[in-house]
């Protein structure tokens, strides 16, 4: 059973009409400027053709990052079309995603696409309302979406604002951004390079006199002269106390604007800062969940299927935006408890002059000579990789409860008995009289993996087996084939796994694992 991948995904949605003014030139057909992702296209013709009031906002200067996918979607869209955008988006494949809640901005959310032809995700970053500010907190809100969606044309591929607006409300966020006095003191107040980029390209696009009009019909209390200082204290070589004194005009007469008081933005400014240093330091930076929950992703195969590279590959993929735990079930981490069983073995075999005996030996080569204290050597380390195992599941899928992704590697499944099971049950086949204990442990071995239940999603990497041996010919083949034979022979078709033929070149199986994975978060 090979999984083949659609070209796209497409369900269907109820839409309600609603007739939004547009330009002309926004009903023809637009080329496509170069390097742009097929999702991405595909976006934004639909957003044409269903008529949704919105634009690409900000940092229009690059627009061909926004389009490869290099640079996110920053989209601002009308609200009044929310619920036909978000309908677009789920049939293209995106999925709503979100920040730790103490950092949530209003109005703002977040979606992830994956375009299958590059492999990458795409993510939109759309605003319902204009909120802007220095980085840690965005503590202003402009009430101009309406007037600023009124403005804008449909360039080669995304619909942006008047030069004249951008121009306004990319000042007013870098003074916000890089002109307070505690932005000033930890040296964050200059404009970074992209960013100087930016205002030169709006600042030659602008018409003065059109940004006077704006300025004096929507924001009255930023007349021209004073905006004209907010761009002098902008460029090199401003003053420290210029830039200062206009920032602080300037938070006074966006005063009303405001979502919390100064002093407690000033406080939370600080202690996010400190956070993110300590975090960068000692912790992994915060990304986002989806939010439709976390889930556990299990990728399984047979020796020579590359299962190791998938979960390396999946792992990479969704961490580059997404909060994501890698977890290998097969080498859990030892406990206190199994060091202390294992060294007391390793004490008693030594005493006894017990040879070692490991599984491979026993389940692989079909080795019957397991005889006085051999049993009971193999039974503890088997139970103690039992309980192993189960607490790095329990820990795994606490994660995944509480939102993040988690990516699996030798998940253990009741379909394979060969690999990541109950081995004291096997092993009391190849005894004539077993003893009470052993049957003892057998039962509390069992119960351990009875406790792990299936993954949200279960990829299958399928190789034939003489395939398997000839890629790893380096090891003995009696237990290659056995862990490929089970995978081989085994009916996933009576199962949730999404099957995946390992035989194909490995950026092709890659690329099949992506799409399977998106399609079923």
């Amino acid at each position: 059973m090979t999984t083949y991948i659609p070209e796209t995904y497409i369900i269907n949605h109820g839409r309600q009409q609603k007739t939004v003014a547009y330009p002309l030139q926004s009903l023809t057909a637009q080329p496509s400027m170069p390097g742009v992702l097929k999702l991405v296209d595909s976006l934004c013709q639909r957003l044409a053709e269903e008529r949704i009031s919105y634009c690409h906002w900000k940092s229009n200067d690059v627009l061909e990052r926004s389009a490869s996918g290099d640079n996110d979607l920053d989209l601002l869209v009308s609200r009044r079309d929310a619920e036909r955008f978000t309908a677009l988006l789920h049939e293209l494949g995106f999925k709503a995603a979100h920040e730790d809640p103490r950092w949530q901005m209003p109005g703002i959310l977040d979606y992830y696409g994956y375009d299958q032809a590059s492999g990458r995700l795409v993510h939109a970053h759309v605003h319902y309302q204009l909120i802007v500010g220095e980085d840690m907190t965005k503590n202003y809100h402009l009430p101009l979406e309406d007037p600023y969606l009124a403005s804008t044309v449909q360039d080669e591929l995304f619909r942006t604002p008047a030069p004249e607006f951008e121009l306004i409300i990319f000042v007013i966020r870098m003074m916000l951004k890089h002109s307070t006095w505690d932005t000033l003191l930890g040296r964050w107040g200059a404009l970074a390079k992209a960013e100087r980029h930016e205002l030169a390209y709006l600042q030659r696009r602008a018409q003065p006199q059109r940004v006077a009009t704006l300025l004096s019909d929507y924001l009255p209390t930023i007349d021209a002269a004073f905006f004209e200082q907010c761009q002098a204290a902008l460029r090199p070589g401003s003053s420290l106390w210029t830039r200062i004194y206009v920032g602080r005009q300037l938070q006074q007469r966006l005063k009303a604007h405001t979502r919390r008081r100064e002093l407690v933005d000033v406080g939370l400014r600080f202690w996010r800062r400190g956070l993110l240093a300590y975090r960068r330091r000692f912790a992994q930076l915060p990304r986002r969940r989806l939010n439709r929950g976390g889930a556990m992703i299990a990728i399984v195969g047979g020796d020579g299927s590359g299962k190791t590279t998938a979960v390396e590959t999946i792992y990479r993929w969704l961490g580059s935006d997404l909060e994501v735990a890698n977890v290998h079930l097969g080498k859990p981490a030892w406990s206190r408890t199994t060091k202390v069983v294992r060294g007391l073995l390793k004490g008693v075999r030594t005493l006894t002059a017990t040879p070692y005996i490991d599984w491979a030996t026993v389940l692989y080569e079909g080795n019957t000579q397991v005889t006085g204290f051999a049993p009971y050597c193999l039974a503890l380390r088997s139970l103690c990789l039992a309980r192993d195992l189960y607490w790095a599941y329990h820990k795994a899928r606490r994660v995944a409860t509480n939102g993040s992704l988690v990516v699996c590697d030798r998940f253990p499944l009741a379909q394979v008995t060969w690999m990541d099971a109950p081995h004291i049950e096997q092993l009391l086949t190849l005894l004539e009289r077993p003893s009470w204990l052993l049957r003892r442990l057998a039962r509390v071995e069992k119960s351990y993996f009875q406790a792990i239940l299936p993954p949200e999603v279960l990829l299958v990497l399928r190789l034939e087996p003489e395939i398997a041996v000839r890629r790893r010919a380096e090891e003995s083949s009696q237990p290659v084939l056995a862990r490929n034979q089970g995978i081989w022979k085994m009916d996933w078709a009576q199962t949730s796994a999404q099957v995946i033929d390992a035989a194909c070149p490995p950026n092709a199986v890659h690329t099949a694992l992506k799409a399977q994975v998106w399609s079923n978060l």
